[in-house]
């Protein structure tokens, strides 16, 4: 079988019994697609071992100079995969005796402030309506990712099914399969929320997505950020805001405010705490407010 034909398995292998996120699935086809397009020779079932391994890994690095992350997760990619095609009894698997440790770097997350926060979620919704057409009011959207911190993919996969009755409860469809619920405590949203099931039920006659495009499909991750980058320019923000800062944002605000990091972990879908225990040294906003009562020069100069 050739490589292409072995990638092409694997992938149909990662999204039908591994039941990965289309995100995740799009990011093999380019890593493996960047391996194929690297690999010296053109042949369709080229002699793969770790030597090749090692080149391609030094390819990336000192030649290419790509960021440790992408690095990381190109080679995690091809783990994957010629340990698939390993157990397939197709070829023996490279990585085998390798001893790799590749640095992980700790990146904090990027969260929005306490004010862009509060620019994001009080802009002006009917201006933008009329905008000349360019995005509609996200307000929903985005206040049900920052007070659940659900992912954008999560969000785009909401179902009218996955919200309970009162608007207080959402199933959400997380990474790896696993299912898991997240509550809706402010008031006003909740009515939105049941506002919102009640349209789409009845404009479907039935069952459906819960949040729609121009088009009435389901909304794909990919338009709710490039509307979420506009709306957010629209409403002030300098920087380009991310669906996942306002995952981020979300983490930040809960921890902030006492909540316990556990429920954090849970409320998140992290399969390890250490996951979450990052924001825990991100919470810039309420150091700040701390050090500013303690006032350390000042109780000394009284």
């Amino acid at each position: 079988m050739s490589l292409t034909k072995q990638i092409s398995s694997f992938l149909s292998y990662c999204a039908v019994e591994r039941q990965l996120s289309e995100n995740t699935l799009q990011a093999y086809t380019y890593d493996m697609a960047d391996f194929r397009k690297w690999l010296p020779t053109r042949e369709e079932s080229p002699a793969i071992t770790t030597d090749t391994l090692r080149s391609y890994l030094e390819n990336m690095t000192t030649e290419r100079r790509l960021a440790a992350g992408t690095v990381r997760r190109r080679i995690a990619c091809l783990r994957s995969l010629f340990r698939y095609l390993n157990e397939e009894g197709h070829l023996a698997d490279p990585f085998v005796g390798w001893r790799l440790k590749l640095p992980r770097r700790k990146r904090l997350p990027r969260a929005l402030s306490h004010d862009e926060t509060g620019m994001l979620l009080t802009i002006n919704h009917s201006s933008i309506a009329k905008a000349a057409g360019r995005t509609r009011c996200l307000s929903t959207e985005i206040r049900l990712m920052i007070s659940t911190g659900i992912r954008v993919g999560e969000l785009c996969k909401l179902g009218t099914s996955d919200v309970s009755q009162d608007g207080s409860a959402l199933r959400i469809r997380g990474k790896g399969s696993r299912d898991r619920i997240v509550y809706v405590t402010n008031t006003a949203l909740r009515l939105e929320l049941q506002k919102l099931v009640l349209f789409r039920q009845r404009l479907l006659e039935g069952q459906g997505p819960l949040f729609v495009n121009r088009r009435g499909t389901s909304l794909r991750p990919h338009s709710f950020r490039t509307r979420l980058r506009t709306f957010a320019s629209d409403a002030g923000l300098k920087r380009r805001v991310t669906p996942h800062m306002l995952r981020h944002t979300a983490a930040t605000l809960l921890i902030e405010n006492g909540v316990d990091i556990r429920i954090v972990q849970r409320l998140l879908g992290h399969s390890s705490i250490a996951t979450t225990e990052i924001y825990t040294h991100v919470s810039d906003e309420a150091l700040r407010k701390t050090l500013e009562r303690a006032n350390v020069l000042g109780a000394l100069a009284a």
